[in-house]
């Protein structure tokens, strides 16, 4: 039974976008017969092995629901209940998850304002003080959004840098890579590069924003900073019963290169877009499109009218920001006649 147009094409959100043939084929491939629950499944074993050939031999996935799920159970494993993360303004941490680290974990975040949605040491040294002062939530993480809300991306030596002025100090490194998929097509380089060789110590592997259901993982680069994870998990409601179905699906993107190749393909139809409004009157850009958003800035009127016909979001509508996404499913014809809509309306 099918309740949904599916000739609809929206730049809302990659999260609207289905899912990946690959993947569809991977869970029915799964479905078969019995396997141990709660992750001790042929699928969840395979997924150890992959992330360890991926990242380095000490690492440990444990698949979760989603990605506040993942980024809630990893920060709650890096540090004690006095401690704080900071972040940017911007971070999904900070701003999308209804408090959910705050409130479910008991920690502090430490928002730093950023123009790009990226950290330098140097805005990490405006909250990384007060260690040992009884008044003040300890700052024990820096946590860094791959690519970010903003759509940029951090290379493997500005991720480098943050994570030896982090260490240095004694705190540790959390990634939010909801869209880390994205971030590698645009790097060309392998997720170890900007991760665990650039001395990342959490990563939250993100999946369901590149053709996944549900399937995300919470990643111990290095498990010695992240102990409990084992307990955490099902302490925050993260634990699968039939974990190979989460298993297979993040298998398969590491399967022939899917996952890059996906995020590759959202990457080029956000290019796409953006080489098309080039020079359009009434529209500018705000930020890079380094990976699958493009930020411009139009009037008000003009993304109302727009968004009878394709659905996305303001970003800040004081600003006349919106933001337009592309998926992995997002095709050239669609990019340009959703083109053509916002040049037809800006020229009204």
């Amino acid at each position: 039974m099918r309740l949904h147009d599916d000739t609809l094409r929206t730049f809302a959100s990659d999260n609207y976008a289905g899912i990946a043939p690959e993947v569809l084929a991977a869970i029915a491939a799964a479905n078969d017969g019995h396997q141990t629950a709660y992750g001790e499944d042929r699928y969840t074993e395979a997924l150890q092995e992959v992330l360890r050939a991926e990242f380095g031999r000490e690492t440990v996935g444990f698949p979760v629901f989603n990605g506040t799920g993942a980024n809630v159970v990893g920060l709650t494993a890096m540090m004690p209940r006095w401690g704080a993360v900071i972040c940017t303004s911007t971070a999904h941490i900070h701003t999308d998850e209804a408090g959910a680290p705050e409130r479910v974990s008991g920690l502090k975040l430490l928002p730093v304002p950023t123009v790009d949605g990226k950290l330098t040491p140097d805005l990490i040294a405006r909250e990384a003080w007060g260690w040992g002062d009884e008044h003040r939530a300890q700052p024990l993480v820096v946590s860094i959004t791959q690519s970010t809300e903003l759509g940029t991306v951090y290379t493997s030596d500005e991720v480098r840098a943050i994570a030896d002025y982090a260490h240095e100090l004694g705190m540790a490194v959390h990634m939010d890579g909801a869209r880390i998929w994205n971030a590698a097509a645009a790097l060309g380089v392998p997720l170890a590069a900007f991760t665990a060789d650039a001395g990342v110590d959490v990563l939250s592997l993100g999946g369901t924003k590149n053709g996944l259901l549900g399937a995300e993982a919470v990643v111990a680069l290095r498990p010695e900073r992240a102990p409990g994870l084992i307990y955490l998990r099902k302490l925050s409601m993260q634990l699968a019963s039939k974990m190979r179905f989460q298993s297979a699906q993040l298998l398969t993107l590491f399967d022939d290169g899917l996952g890059v190749r996906s995020a590759a393909h959202a990457n080029a139809m956000a290019a796409r877009l953006r080489s098309s409004l080039e020079g359009t009157p009434g529209l500018t850009f705000s930020q890079a499109t380094d990976a699958n958003a493009v930020f411009a800035v139009l009037a008000n009127a003009a993304a109302d009218r727009i968004r009878e016909r394709y659905r996305f979001y303001d970003w800040d509508r004081a600003a006349g920001q919106v933001r337009w996404m592309c998926a992995f499913d997002t095709t050239e014809a669609d990019v340009d006649a959703f083109a053509a809509a916002i040049r037809e309306e800006l020229a009204r």
